[in-house]
């Protein structure tokens, strides 16, 4: 049942939180830019009773159906109602659990949200987390060597949600702005422990983003903020400090937070590995 309009409805039917869920089925609809998902998320469906309202706006506005169940009387009546009305359903979990299985000979546990348990990754989350936030455009740089990522660079070149995202892996992450003019803070001249990777955009992209975000704030006179040359001496200092100290240079200009977080925990876990083991 092809849709013929420029949006579809897309329900995501999990019994734990949908987190994954939602980021499968966005990565997948990101791969089709013509048409708009209007997602429907129903989180902690256990129970029949919780089951019938899905169903019923299923019904009323029916599209593809993904879920993550594992309790197989709800599977069975979520995809007999599926199959009556015609519309597509998918376990998401469903084939990577049965490969598990026969590879490992052994039955699933059937635990719902089990990848939420409070284990010491959890903290660790929350621990990464905790710092970064403390430790955020270059606040407390007196505590930069108990980070495991120190990230540096000019303003725009999304230092702040990069490292929320590296947090959100676990990994403690500072961030420090570089701004011609203004001495570095002696901390990061002298760094051992953490990787400082020096984040680079090209003057044209940073002057884009800059003037979107003037616009946002209302701030139509900040003329040296966005001026072509001045956006490149900017551009060029950073590189120079990057050269005197070492740093790993990334180039995020065409890159999401996404693909500038997987290359920093690359370049993180390289250099993990290379290091002797205490």
């Amino acid at each position: 049942m092809p849709t013929t309009s420029n949006y579809f409805h897309l329900h995501l039917v999990s019994d734990s939180t949908g987190e994954t869920l939602i980021t499968v089925a966005r990565a997948v609809a990101a791969q089709y830019a013509n048409v708009t998902a209007v997602e429907h998320v129903y989180p902690l469906v256990r129970s029949q009773k919780q089951l019938d309202r899905v169903l019923d706006e299923i019904e009323e506005s029916p599209g593809i159906v993904l879920f993550t169940l594992l309790e197989k009387d709800l599977v069975g009546r979520l995809e007999a109602k599926c199959k009556e009305i015609n519309v597509p359903s998918l376990s998401i979990i469903g084939p990577v659990m049965q490969l598990f299985e026969a590879y490992l000979g052994a039955a699933t546990t059937g635990r719902v949200g089990a990848q939420h348990v409070l284990n010491a990754e959890y903290f660790s989350r929350i621990d990464a987390l905790n710092y970064t936030m403390i430790h955020d455009d270059g606040q407390h740089v007196e505590g930069l060597e108990e980070a495991d990522v120190v990230l540096v660079g000019v303003s725009r070149t999304s230092k702040t949600p990069t490292s929320i995202y590296l947090a959100n892996r676990g990994i403690r992450t500072a961030n420090v702005p570089l701004v011609p003019g203004i001495p570095l803070p002696h901390q990061l001249e002298t760094l051992k422990k953490p990787l400082v990777v020096s984040l680079h955009a090209t003057p044209e992209r940073l002057i884009q983003v800059r003037q979107n975000r003037l616009l946002t704030m209302g701030d139509r006179d900040n003329d040296t903020y966005i001026d072509k040359q001045a956006v490149a001496d900017e551009v060029a200092f950073a590189r120079r400090l990057s050269a005197k100290f070492n740093w790993a240079l990334l180039d995020v200009t065409r890159r999401s937070i996404e693909e500038t977080a997987a290359a920093i925990m690359k370049l993180y876990n390289d250099r993990q590995r290379a290091r002797p083991s205490e």
